[in-house]
């Protein structure tokens, strides 16, 4: 029995629930109340992500369809899975995202799929979506497409072209894991996608010879995402492979996605997910790499069996662990010291190395700038203040701990 568009909505959305990676961050503004069209990259609604910036973001996030030719172990649309199956038309996906972006339910479209035929022809129709939505109906909302495994560079790049953001999934953080749990891909070509993909945004943001001007293409650049706990990977093997990534491919983001058990799932998976707090940690740790100066073997140097701690947070972890590198004097030490100070956040170092220029700095400063006192005074000397021995005290890491709970019976 034919499905109507309401019942395949609910199996679509649903599906694409597994994808974590549609945050829509970066890229560039644009509004029609100024420039005609029809959508906006900004502005608010019903909110399903969040921006790094901490702005509430509504995105219509789809698939086109959850049949799928492959078999990976992982998912649960795979092609020996019994879930319900469900497909839209290109044609319904723009009007579904039209409609809704006009209700002010959504600000964007994220779009993915299955693989239905073939790459090519899955690619070819997502991007149909993405190049009449901007052409047709001149919609101007934020696009993000989830490109399709071994398609060819031309359609890739004719997405580029539409969609605010491209990511193409890396999926397990080694080429191992791929090749025992997904072997209808290639680690390779995700790899030489990705590589292809890099040379030509640098190349259209180079400006042209006749008008000088950089052309847009993909602006909000490319994004991964990993399953984390599904092949026994360790949390130093997960961020070494992200730390390669962000190298190699100048991704904007690695999405770390914590494995959930599927119905029918093959006996080689994990029978429970890995505790949320773990895809926590990650995503701090990858923070601390990107932005806080910190290499990947400073996070995970120390940690029993390579993960990281699951209690604190990775920058206490290794503050603890480094304790001869503080106290910190706030009046003096440089910005790299600084961001390394746990309870400091890259906003109040800025605010810090300002406000030092003019006048020493008292904890007082500090709790104006909204900054937990209680977690830095071990780690810092102020004016008219010194950590005496705190920072040396046995307990300091029980001072942080969470408190214990006592555990259900039910």
């Amino acid at each position: 029995m034919k499905k109507s568009l309401q019942e395949r909505l609910a199996i679509l959305s649903d599906a694409a629930k597994y994808d974590a990676s549609c945050a829509s961050s970066g890229t560039t503004k644009r509004n029609s109340a100024a420039s005609g069209g029809l959508g906006s990259t900004e502005g608010s609604g019903i909110c399903h992500a969040y921006a790094p910036d901490g702005r509430c973001i509504s995105l219509l996030k789809i698939l086109l369809t959850n049949f799928c030719i492959y078999d990976c172990a992982y998912c649960i649309n795979r092609s020996s899975s019994n879930v319900e199956r469900a497909r839209f038309t290109p044609d319904e996906v723009i009007w579904l995202t039209l409609e809704f972006y006009r209700r002010n339910y959504i600000e964007g479209l994220f779009l993915s799929s299955g693989i239905i035929r073939s790459s090519d022809d899955t690619m070819e129709q997502m991007v149909k979506v993405a190049r009449e939505l901007r052409t047709v109906h001149n919609f101007r909302g934020y696009i993000h497409l989830k490109t399709i495994p071994e398609a060819s560079q031309r359609l890739i790049e004719e997405a580029g072209l539409y969609a605010d953001r491209l990511s193409i999934n890396i999926e397990l953080p080694t080429d191992s894991g791929i090749s025992a749990y997904a072997p209808q891909k290639q680690p390779e070509g995700i790899r030489r996608s990705m590589g292809d993909l890099r040379l030509k945004m640098e190349e259209m943001a180079e400006p042209t010879l006749r008008t000088r001007k950089r052309r847009t293409f993909a602006p909000a650049g490319q994004s991964t995402q990993m399953i984390v706990g599904a092949d026994g990977a360790n949390d130093a093997t997960i961020l070494g492979t992200s730390a390669r990534l962000y190298g190699s491919y100048r991704l904007k983001r690695v999405y770390y996605s914590a494995f959930s058990p599927i119905p029918d799932a093959s006996r080689a998976l994990p029978l429970v997910k890995p505790p949320l707090m773990r895809e926590h940690r990650l995503y701090q740790a990858d923070w601390l790499y990107r932005f806080y100066g910190f290499d990947i073997g400073e996070i995970t140097q120390g940690q029993s069996g390579g993960m990281l701690d699951l209690d604190i947070d990775p920058k206490l972890a290794w503050a603890l662990a480094n304790r001869g590198r503080f106290p910190v004097d706030i009046n003096k030490a440089e910005r790299e010291m600084l961001l390394r100070v746990p309870g400091f956040g890259t906003k109040t170092v800025a605010s810090i190395l300002s406000a030092r220029r003019f006048r020493r700095l008292r904890l007082e400063d500090l709790k104006r700038l909204g900054v937990s006192l209680r977690k830095v005074q071990p780690f810092i000397v102020a004016e008219g203040y010194t950590p005496a021995v705190l920072t040396d005290r046995a307990d300091l890491r029980a001072r942080f701990s969470p408190a214990p709970e006592q555990l259900s019976l039910l």
